[in-house]
């Protein structure tokens, strides 16, 4: 069964094999492995030692997310989030139940956030200190530009904080060109080819909150960064199998060429889809000039025998999971480009959506 999801990803044999073995995460042999797994990330982002950490947290993206808010933004703080769609809204929504003041920007959805709108509206609201931007909006398939936004931001002063949970390890990324990015974060199972069960934060150690101040002993990434600096490991019981997991795919995208070689391979896999979708007469919820190569959505045909959970059911049946909900305001159905796919298995993926439409009776496959 291939996932065609944008995560949790179709991983490769090698990655499932790093499960099996049983890992007692105190030891100091797996210590070893934390240590090294650490380093790795950090010079993937580009991040500079002495300047920066990577920080891992058990759980989701959603999690890491949190955390960097808690513990960069001080109780009361500012954030300006562009509307980039639905992952934007949980930000907002994690920073408000944070008890941090998160001032949506309204932006086109159908469009990468323009940085001069940004810079207006941190003009217009010197109260601001950070900007959160959501780098590729699985909700909707555009990648926005964190160089071109965190220049606006730092020019200005402010700083930010980057969910790069669906870009990180194929989108360009480098943290030491760019200062005024506090954290980047991001999870083991998307462009990075791992499992899911762990999350990481990319941090400017000297920006970290005082320990205790993040209001959450789970989250409070300082907390997580002054244990690491003394020597010792995980606060908590990590994910080993799954750290574990994550090593071999770092080797994987090493083998590969890095984040550039991966980017190639997705775009071309991007491409398969997004010809093949048309080629059946469905319509793409993005024209190809703002398409990212992350995750593709389609607009749900107008034909009144439509029922996403019959077709979901259908291309199961021919060996594709793909999601089963919608996140767009116009109902369009989501298909991931990333994982240990090419472009081969998008175009045997195409033939399995053609027949999974003929057979639940879509004859009016554009969109209403």
């Amino acid at each position: 069964m291939k996932l065609l999801i944008p995560g949790p990803v179709t991983t490769h044999r090698s990655v499932r094999a790093a499960l099996t073995h049983d890992i007692a995460p105190w030891d100091p042999d797996f210590r070893a492995v934390y240590h090294g797994l650490r380093v790795r990330l950090l010079r993937l982002a580009g991040g500079q030692d002495g300047v920066h950490a990577a920080l891992p947290l058990p759980g989701c993206g959603h999690f890491v997310t949190e955390a960097a808010i808690r513990s960069l933004i001080p109780s009361g703080g500012r954030l300006l989030v562009p509307l980039t769609g639905a992952y934007a809204d949980r930000m907002i929504r994690l920073a408000r139940e944070a008890g941090r003041d998160a001032v949506p920007l309204p932006i086109a959805a159908d469009q990468p956030t323009d940085p001069a709108a940004v810079r207006r509206a941190l003009l217009a609201d010197p109260g601001l200190s950070h900007v959160g931007l959501v780098y590729s909006e699985t909700g909707s398939g555009v990648v926005h530009d964190p160089a071109a936004i965190g220049a606006e931001a730092r020019a200005l002063g402010r700083q930010m904080i980057v969910d790069a949970v669906s870009a990180f390890g194929a989108l360009p990324l480098d943290l030491a060109a760019q200062p005024e990015i506090s954290a980047v974060v991001f999870t083991a199972n998307k462009c990075l080819e791992g499992v899911p069960g762990s999350a990481f934060a990319i941090v400017r150690t000297d920006r970290l909150l005082t320990v205790g101040r993040a209001g959450s002993w789970s989250f409070d990434l300082a907390d997580v960064a002054a244990r690491l600096a003394g020597g010792d490991g995980a606060r908590f019981t990590p994910a080993p199998q799954v750290l574990a997991a994550l090593v071999v795919a770092l080797d994987r995208l090493d083998a590969e060429g890095g984040p550039p070689a991966r980017l190639a391979r997705y775009r071309a896999n991007m491409r398969a889809l997004y010809n093949g979708m048309c080629g059946l007469g469905l319509t793409p919820l993005l024209p190809p000039a703002v398409q990212g190569p992350i995750v593709l959505n389609i607009d749900a045909p107008a034909d009144p025998a439509w029922d996403l959970q019959a077709f979901v059911a259908a291309v199961k049946r021919r060996g594709f999971v793909i999601s089963n909900f919608y996140n767009t305001p116009r109902p369009s159905f989501r298909l991931g480009c990333i994982g240990a796919l090419r472009p081969a298995d998008m175009r045997r993926a195409v033939t399995a959506i053609g027949a999974a439409l003929d057979e639940i009776g879509i004859r009016q496959r554009k969109a209403a």
